[in-house]
């Protein structure tokens, strides 16, 4: 806990009980809309997937083996922990009858030790029919939505490939929302053409919607992407702490902040290269605003 806003951490005790949980990324081999031709190709312009995939191989296993596998890599590092299965990779509610995508989420949580499911996909890819089967299972199973936002501006969700719109972002909160399950957004903080006061409306736009969580990245420029063809400008660390001070200043405090940035493997970086890990970022900021308090 920390007096600046409210942590990810007591969402997660919220929805899944008491005590540490880990998330377990599940790659069920989906693709994305605007991906594979049902809206348009080539992903998002600042997408490789690789850039947020854990060490461990998951294509080739079953749901249940990379949860098992996940398991193993993470008690090197902790004792005592349970899981939620986050349906991470790709688009995973794309592209599949609504049985088949069910059948994946109950096989996640019916493993030992995983106390319930998240997942994160586009809000274009949430019909109806299978937010009412999610809903149904969550009678039972903890379960949580985070959709990828990226901005509330379609002129830069449009030159990004995003190919769907802060409207589609809102339909798909308040639908969830009302069907009862928890909701969390992601957002990318410095997308081509944005400024700070484009950044900061967003923001204000997610104050007005009954989410539960926000996930915050700068934008980071990665090898094998379209965008790195012609890298657009990027925060230094000095103006992104700035930034995430204002973003914190003004988010509803009942909002839990996931994190603030991004970790890409060093090998696959172009732009930032601040060298920080998320907790050192954090350390940074709550220093940032402390003295922003004092000012």
């Amino acid at each position: 806990m920390n007096a600046y806003y409210r942590e990810y951490a007591d969402l997660l005790a919220e929805i899944f009980g008491a005590g540490k949980v880990q998330k377990i990324a599940i790659d069920v081999k989906a693709s994305c809309p605007n991906r594979d031709g049902t809206k348009g190709y080539g992903g998002c312009t600042y997408c490789n997937n690789k850039a947020f995939s854990p060490d461990y191989d998951k294509r080739l296993l079953s749901v249940a083996d990379q949860i098992e596998q996940g398991k193993r890599f993470f008690a090197r590092k902790y004792k005592d922990m349970r899981y939620v299965a986050y349906f991470q990779s790709y688009t995973s509610t794309h592209g599949r009858d609504v049985d088949d995508v069910i059948k994946l989420y109950e096989e996640a949580a019916s493993q030992p030790d995983v106390a319930g499911v998240i997942i994160a996909t586009r809000p274009d890819c949430m019909p109806d029919i299978l937010l009412q089967r999610i809903a149904e299972m969550a009678r039972h199973t903890p379960v949580a939505i985070e959709y990828g936002a990226e901005s509330s501006h379609d002129d830069t969700l449009a030159a990004v490939n995003r190919c769907h719109t802060w409207a589609q972002t809102i339909d798909a909160v308040m639908r969830t929302h009302a069907a009862g399950i928890p909701v969390g957004l992601h957002l990318i903080m410095g997308l081509p053409g944005e400024t700070r006061q484009m950044m900061m409306q967003t923001v204000r736009r997610v104050n007005e919607l009954p989410v539960s969580s926000v996930k915050f990245h700068q934008l980071q420029v990665l090898k094998g992407t379209a965008m790195a063809s012609a890298p657009p400008p990027t925060f230094t660390l000095d103006e992104y702490l700035a930034l995430c001070v204002d973003i914190v200043n003004i988010l509803r405090s009942d909002i839990a902040i996931e994190r603030f940035i991004s970790q890409a493997p060093p090998d696959m970086l172009l732009a930032p290269k601040w060298g920080l890990k998320n907790y050192q970022f954090t350390h940074l900021l709550f220093k940032a605003l402390q003295s922003s308090r004092f000012e």
